[in-house]
């Protein structure tokens, strides 16, 4: 009997991972390895907040692959080397794993489909991360889409998404001994992903279940009951009225298609309409996944190449430090960057306040946004990251206009009038009322040492329009 070797990557999971479901039905032994690349040309290193998600990740893949009679094996280093070498220690004729997007990353795998071929071994890969493959839909040039509207109603039009496989039960691995053994692994803890001196993470773990198991539990609470008023709850940063399966997607503790048929057999006839938008949520990472399949530098380059002309200021080190802290002295985008630091993640309607804050308030280039973005949050991948952060700057693909600037006091008394949200993560704002917790510089008896605003709203306002009037006109 052969040996295959199956390569985890972000796909942790043992749920309609068809890369792990085609080695399973195959008789022999399985080995099934995870590589933390951060050498190859290209691959981008993980952030803080990704590298802790990762280590709980991948403690949780390895006890659903005990449970299923396997182990997983950890390396780390150039892929191209370790998945060659690891061919060797176990024989294994195959090399099955899930497709990605980025470019490096397809060098990567096209790079090992060639070396395989010549030696002979069979090396498969499959769709397991995106409902919709980048080269498969195109518009009627047969070009790539570059707005999302059009681009989602040739995804709905098209095939209708697989229905996911079934976890396999069994996964018989290699002798502990013997030419054909189980390789050897490196420690997790060896590679030091937890955060130390100091360790922030305490709200992360407070937030989140990293993991298979967590995914599928958030996605039944998201289910049971926000996903039926998500048109509005998504909205509303101090209600839970979203889905925040965003960091079990970019791990791939969860896949696309177990989330879409989810739904569709929750609601199998006529589906609300809030569900219906959350799809296109769905389509909208999908959006993002075929920007960079076509443009592999989208976070660094700007999508719109006359915006590589325009006059980006660069902030003080005390207004960037400001808005990373959440000391800006406007409490929705505060709130925010103190939601982000605490716990991983930021509410979707927060993050493009507090995005357009930074690109356009204070002019910064977007880039700087997308860094620190890369580095805190929990769900940033190579594709949704530097979208979103293109589209608030209005640099990317069907982009929001760049005169179309979020006033972070309109959008906070308009989306959390209450003020639940802010003193939440504002507790020195907590007594104010909620028409001042707004505005606190209006409070009569101060705000309990909240910041004045790093910069007036109208005056920056009419800045970034000055400047981008400038770039029109050439």
């Amino acid at each position: 009997m052969s040996s295959t070797l199956v390569w985890l990557r972000d796909d942790l999971r043992l749920d309609d991972n068809p890369a792990l479901a085609e080695g399973a039905a195959a008789d022999g032994p399985l080995t099934v390895v995870y590589v933390l690349d951060e050498e190859s040309p290209g691959i981008r290193p993980l952030g803080g907040a990704t590298k802790w998600w990762l280590h709980h990740s991948l403690e949780s893949l390895a006890a659903d692959l005990k449970e299923a009679g396997n182990r997983l094996v950890l390396r780390r280093g150039r892929a191209n080397r370790i998945i060659r070498d690891l061919v060797k220690e176990t024989g294994a004729a195959r090399v099955l794993w899930n497709r990605r997007y980025g470019g490096p990353e397809r060098a990567v795998d096209a790079g090992l489909k060639d070396w395989a071929a010549k030696e002979g071994l069979e090396a498969e890969s499959f769709q397991a991360n995106l409902l919709f493959e980048p080269w498969t839909v195109r518009n009627g040039s047969g070009g790539p889409y570059k707005v999302f509207t059009p681009f989602w109603k040739a995804c709905l039009d098209s095939q209708d998404p697989r229905q996911p496989l079934d976890a396999p039960q069994q996964l018989p691995a290699p002798a502990k001994t013997g030419e054909r053994r189980l390789p050897a692994t490196d420690t997790l803890s060896d590679w030091e992903l937890l955060p130390q001196r100091p360790d922030w993470s305490e709200g992360l773990a407070k937030e989140w279940t990293p993991g298979e198991a967590g995914a599928h539990e958030r996605l039944e609470t998201f289910l049971d009951g926000p996903v039926t008023e998500y048109g509005t709850g998504r909205d509303r940063p101090g209600v839970e009225g979203t889905s925040r399966l965003s960091p079990h997607l970019r791990f791939g503790e969860i896949s696309p298609f177990r989330v879409w048929h989810a739904l569709r057999a929750r609601f199998p006839h006529h589906a609300p309409a809030d569900v219906g938008v959350f799809r296109s949520e769905i389509g909208w990472r999908e959006f993002c996944w075929q920007l960079l399949y076509e443009n592999p530098q989208l976070a660094t380059r700007n999508f719109r190449p006359e915006f590589d002309d325009f006059a980006w200021d660069k902030p003080s080190a005390a207004d960037l430090r400001a808005w990373q802290q959440g000391r800006t002295g406007y409490p929705l985008v505060d709130a925010g960057m103190r939601q982000l630091w605490q716990t991983g993640w930021m509410h979707n309607r927060v993050r493009m306040a507090a995005a357009s804050f930074l690109v356009k308030n204070l002019l910064a280039d977007w880039r700087t946004g997308e860094e620190w973005f890369w580095d805190t949050l929990v769900d940033a991948d190579s594709a949704s990251n530097p979208a979103n952060w293109q589209w608030v700057a209005g640099s990317g693909a069907d982009a929001s206009p760049y005169f179309r600037i979020f006033n972070p006091v309109t959008q906070s008394k308009k989306f959390d009038a209450a003020g639940r949200y802010l003193r939440a993560y504002l507790p020195e704002l907590a007594d104010l009322d909620d028409k001042t917790i707004h505005e606190p510089w209006k409070a009569a008896d101060g705000a309990g040492g909240y910041p004045e605003p790093v910069v007036g709203l109208p005056e920056s306002r009419a800045r970034a329009l000055e400047t981008y009037q400038k770039l029109k006109d050439g």
